[in-house]
């Protein structure tokens, strides 16, 4: 099974690029972020028709997660838990069938954080506390557990081009880290990093100042395998292609292989 993330940044803009990456990798499951449309309004037919199972979260204009899968979709919940008043769209997750068992898969959203020391910094800091506390009760199911998505963290310095460019970025704070690092420490393994522990791995580059062609990136995007996913690792990758195509995303595809 391959399971890919990607945060398309508005799936209407990079639908073309979109269908045309899945329709040649092939995933088994996807997980996009920044979908940036309503539920109603996301293009599922042009997905469906590749056979996929959709299920979104979606919020107008912003945000919003989805999931898909060539193996069904069950037990879909929407929202991280652990703040009923948060109503922003960053959470997805379903079981999915692997062989004769089942991997839970999430697609995550984690907020940004910018600028530091105001609201957004708070928000960013305890969604990652209730993302902890979420993983802590998946974990304890002993069910393989994947958290894919854009989580807005520069994990360590080798994880940018220019890791001074971003201390006083919310993605790169002690504090954003620090969180990573707690996450990590509950059993989850980095799978981009357990296969690729080599410098140059980015998932994402700036619009602005040929950042691309310049290879000034950093990597953001990830995915996270419970011990009991982590035992079926195979392969992980990061697909550059779809950045240099048209009217792309800023983010590119981060993919796990599973057995």
């Amino acid at each position: 099974m391959i399971i890919t993330t990607w945060n398309i940044n508005g799936v209407k803009a990079r639908l073309e690029a979109a269908v045309a990456y899945l329709r040649q990798a092939s995933p088994d499951v996807v997980c996009l972020q920044e979908i940036k449309s309503v539920d109603e309004g996301f293009p599922r037919e042009a997905f469906e028709e590749l056979g996929y199972t959709v299920a979104t979260h979606g919020q107008k204009g912003f945000n919003g997660v989805a999931l898909l899968s060539k193996h069904g979709l069950e037990d879909v919940s929407r929202g991280l838990p652990g703040d009923e008043s948060d109503v922003q769209s960053r959470w997805i997750e379903a079981l999915v069938p692997l062989g004769s068992d089942m991997v839970r898969v999430a697609s995550i959203y984690l907020p940004n954080g910018n600028p530091i020391g105001t609201e957004k910094f708070s928000y960013k800091l305890s969604w990652m506390q209730r993302l902890e506390a979420h993983a802590r009760t998946r974990l304890l199911e002993e069910t393989p557990l994947v958290l894919a998505g854009d989580f807005n963290v520069i994990p360590e310095p080798v994880d940018a081009k220019r890791p001074q460019a971003w201390v006083n970025d919310a993605l790169f704070q002690p504090e954003s880290r620090g969180a990573w690092r707690a996450l990590s420490h509950l059993g989850l393994t980095d799978a981009t990093r357990a296969c690729l522990p080599e410098s140059g791995i980015f998932t994402f580059w700036d619009y602005q100042a040929g950042a691309f062609q310049k290879d000034d990136g950093i990597r953001i995007d990830h995915i996270f395998l419970s011990p009991q996913a982590a035992d079926r690792l195979v392969s992980s990758g990061v697909d550059r292609g779809p950045r240099g195509g048209e009217k792309p995303s800023d983010h590119v595809p981060v993919w796990v292989e599973l057995q």
